[in-house]
């Protein structure tokens, strides 16, 4: 038996206006300071006022938020006492905003405690509505939920289905104007939720086809989202990231976040630029285990696959091809990273990334692990 799960989705030009029928007190609207100084929370708040909620916003949300700041917000919460939780930005903030939620429902637990096998009871107290500003990590329609032990130089991935959001705004006003920087990064992370999503030993018949429809759409429109003035790009691609988000939290991500998280951690790379980096490396190892589902990708964008690793090769050559067109690195030497720097972590990365190599069709040992990250390193194509 598997279950399908969704928040409902409000998306298009205008999809902000939806606050203003929401019934309430009090909004508590999760976010960070540049998103403050964009004017976004002032938006969002104008809508609240017009449902009549008074709000207050904690942005003190940083990149890969640590589990100190989850405490902290949700220590705020306690003190304000919403019943609503809006979470403001890219997955950083929306992450800490489902997090913060959790532990103001359930100050009994921690942050690191939050699992998929344990009863919360969620919404006795707010419900939660996430707003994506970039088009990249789903996480508005996701309930995994991915913090940083600093300390430890680790990524966290918790969460649970109740931590799921009541209502996912998708509004495209808050990406035509993005920077360049914050388009094209996550775009490949989109990219690879999907792929992975349709190719993990996860993958079912209802998220199937979102996974095809998002990596149609980042092929089509990512590299002209990252063009100045392209507005009809910069939606579909935020329509893009929100599809494959959905896509990934009904199957699973594999082995391209198994070494983009610890990459993240460690070197302090962005989640999207780490995860996408990897993905053709990992799809050239997994190619090795049989039936992939790499060639059916291939076929659906015109591409040659008379077999699967025809099919996996012609992917990889789209992905490298479209990486460069839209000026991300190929190998984790392009990052700027030292070598032996890389090569004294290369232990904690693996011990970090393998617990998320369980839905891979091809699942590596610490050995094979170590070579992959080192050939990822020099831009070396996976041959064993």
């Amino acid at each position: 038996m598997w279950f399908f799960r969704s928040p409902e989705v409000v998306f298009g030009e205008g999809a902000l206006s939806r606050l203003e029928e929401i019934r309430g007190r009090r909004a508590f609207i999760v976010t960070d300071e540049n998103l403050v100084g964009l004017g976004f929370t002032d938006l969002v708040g104008s809508h609240l006022k017009e449902a009549g909620l008074e709000y207050e916003v904690y942005s003190q949300v940083e990149p890969d938020p640590s589990l100190e700041t989850v405490r902290r917000g949700a220590e705020a919460m306690r003190g304000y006492e919403p019943d609503w939780v809006i979470g403001l930005g890219g997955g950083s903030c929306i992450d800490a905003a489902k997090a913060m939620w959790v532990l103001y429902e359930r100050p009994d637990i921690e942050p690191e405690g939050i699992n998929p096998f344990e009863t919360l009871g969620l919404r006795q107290k707010a419900r939660l509505i996430t707003i994506p500003t970039t088009s990249g990590t789903g996480a508005e329609v996701n309930w995994l939920i991915v913090l940083t032990n600093p300390e430890e130089q680790r990524k966290q991935v918790v969460g649970s289905h109740e931590n799921l959001a009541d209502i996912a705004i998708v509004d495209p006003v808050f990406v035509k104007e993005l920077p360049l920087r914050i388009v094209a990064g996550p775009g490949l992370d989109a990219l690879t939720h999907a792929i992975e999503a349709y190719t993990s030993t996860w993958r079912n018949d209802y998220a199937d086809g979102l996974c095809l429809k998002a990596i149609q759409l980042v092929f089509q429109y990512l590299a002209r989202s990252c063009e100045v003035g392209d507005s009809e790009a910069r939606e579909m691609m935020h329509y893009a990231a929100t599809i494959a988000g959905l896509a990934m939290s009904n199957s699973q991500g594999a082995l391209a976040h198994a070494f983009g998280h610890p990459l993240g951690a460690v070197f302090h790379i962005p989640h999207g630029r780490a995860v996408g980096l990897f993905l053709p490396y990992t799809i050239e190892f997994t190619v090795g285990a049989g039936e992939t589902r790499y060639a059916e990708i291939a076929h659906l964008l015109g591409w040659e696959a008379t077999c699967e690793k025809e099919g996996a090769r012609n992917l990889v050559r789209g992905i490298r091809e479209l990486a460069e067109r839209i000026e991300e690195p190929l190998s984790v030497q392009e990052l700027g990273i030292d070598r032996q720097e890389y090569e004294a972590s290369l232990l904690k990365m693996i011990e970090t990334g393998e617990n998320d190599t369980v839905s891979s069709q091809r699942i590596p040992d610490r050995e094979e692990m170590r070579k992959l990250f080192l050939y990822a390193y020099e831009g070396q194509e996976i041959d064993f």
